[in-house]
């Protein structure tokens, strides 16, 4: 075959899996490329949590472990890769407190205590009195080096290393899954992008040098302090963010080569964690937001409203996937449900024949799903893990449990016949994608936690745990 018509094939496999159109014509433009090892955002190369190639299944402390890198600082971040460079973000505390600012004491009578001074424990109550437990918080008022690391893929070796901004957060983070860099960056190969929310928006080249910044003025105000975590998307010439907290939520499009904005979108909607999804159908752009209040589509190039959708539950996290004129959102806090919403029509679409099928059991409340051939794996942050048809909505299988307790928070990945579902524990369990649940291998890696997602390319595979990047080899 030659090198045109394979071309012309990934372009058309890349179509018929309902890949948006930049980013098909992108991966067949590299695809004769040995060196094709690109993972360009948090959910992979085609958005959808798959990876081309395969990916090693067994692996110990001991065992195929090519390299691992200190990271210093917290972020849970997912990294992203082009070519022979990883790049991460981290936020760095500086050893800085800032004075506070004293306020007058209210009048109160002897003996009462201060209200909201912390209690024993140093936490202060909560909603019906209880106490702030492992919630939002952490953090706050301690000055940051907020940071973006490139390291080399093949040995783990930093190359550079770049503070993006030195500032005092305003507000916390959860105490255990929480940081300062959970904003997943983004590239197209030529520029990096990096949103530390709150603290800019930032472009760099992939040797390291600044580009452009922005910040939009905005201090995020997220429920219970849970913190930021809205990972962006990209297509074309266009970077889309979502800003949505507690009050004062909006969605904004920048222009990706000047930082300039493009437009901003309203919203009436609380705190939402999910990225944005940018697609064509039928010749028009669109970007989909999955939130609590609705699930919204706009034009890509005015923001102009094309539709709407109500069904979801509280603390949208999980992040939209696309298949053949069909988009899939999920949420699984408070009123769980997984809906299947058919594209072509305008307006408010809730409670319409554009919504397929729905779900409200075994689904996912921090965790995004993985799509691929038709089958939807989703795997709830207790270790449920289902595959459904997403065609009808039915499940091959629903909520089957591993063979050992696990708690999630990084999103699955797919590679060759496989799903990765790194664990709070420190185990990688490896899966086989289809209509079956069967294990195929579990790996431990001794005193580790996975909030980051899995990485895979060029059939190696990347794990993020709290202070330490791996790199996987099969061989």
């Amino acid at each position: 075959m030659t090198r045109i018509a394979i071309l012309t094939l990934i372009t058309f496999l890349g179509f018929s899996i309902g890949m948006p159109h930049q980013l098909a014509s992108e991966l067949a433009s590299t695809a004769s490329d040995t060196e094709a090892a690109h993972w360009p955002e948090w959910r992979g190369p085609y958005r959808s949590g798959m990876a081309r190639g395969d990916a090693p299944t067994t692996w110990s402390d001991t065992k195929n472990i090519k390299w691992k890198t200190e990271i210093p600082g917290r972020g849970f971040s997912t990294p992203v890769i082009w070519g022979d460079k990883v790049f991460l973000t981290t936020a760095v505390q500086t050893g800085k407190t800032p004075e506070p600012t004293p306020t007058p004491a209210p009048a109160q009578s002897a003996g009462a205590p201060t209200p909201g001074a912390p209690t024993a424990g140093g936490q202060t109550p909560g909603r019906g009195g209880r106490q702030g437990g492992p919630g939002g918080g952490a953090g706050a008022n301690i000055e940051h080096k907020f940071q973006l690391m490139c390291l080399d893929r093949k040995t783990g070796k930093v190359i550079w290393q770049k503070t993006a901004r030195v500032a005092v957060p305003h507000e916390g983070y959860h105490r255990t899954y929480g940081s300062f860099a959970s904003n997943s960056p983004i590239t197209d190969g030529k520029y990096l992008y990096v949103n530390f929310g709150s603290r800019g928006i930032y472009c760099y080249d992939l040797n390291g040098k600044l580009i452009w910044e922005k910040d939009l003025g905005v201090q995020m105000r997220m429920r219970l302090q849970f913190g930021e975590g809205a990972a962006p998307a990209l297509d074309k010439d266009r970077i889309f963010l979502t800003f949505d907290q507690e009050s004062g939520s909006f969605f904004v499009v920048l222009d990706k080569r000047t930082g300039k904005e493009l437009w901003r979108a309203e919203r009436d909607e609380p705190s939402s964690w999910s990225t944005p999804l940018v697609l064509e159908h039928n010749g028009r752009g669109q970007v989909i937001v999955a939130a609590t209040k609705k699930v919204r589509s706009y034009d890509v190039k005015t923001g102009k409203l094309i539709w709407e959708c109500a069904g979801l539950g509280s603390n949208v996290i999980s992040a939209p996937v696309y298949q053949d004129g069909v988009v899939f959102v999920m949420s699984g806090h408070r009123d769980p449900k997984l809906m299947a919403i058919k594209l072509g029509k305008e307006g408010d679409l809730s409670g319409t024949d554009a919504v397929l099928w729905s779900q409200t059991r075994g689904l996912s409340y921090t965790l995004s799903p993985v799509l691929h051939e038709g089958k939807m794996y989703v795997v709830t942050d207790s270790g449920q893990v289902s595959s459904f048809n997403v065609a009808t909505g039915e499940p091959y299988y629903h909520q089957v449990r591993l063979p050992k307790p696990y708690n999630f928070k990084a999103s699955p990945v797919g590679a060759n016949g496989k799903l990765y579902l790194a664990s709070e524990e420190g185990d990688v369990i490896v899966l086989t994608l289809g209509e079956k649940f069967e294990v195929v291998a579990t790996n431990t890696l001794e005193d580790q936690i996975f909030i980051a997602s899995p990485v895979i390319a060029d059939g190696h595979l990347f794990l993020r745990s709290q202070n330490w990047l791996y790199c996987i080899s099969g061989a």
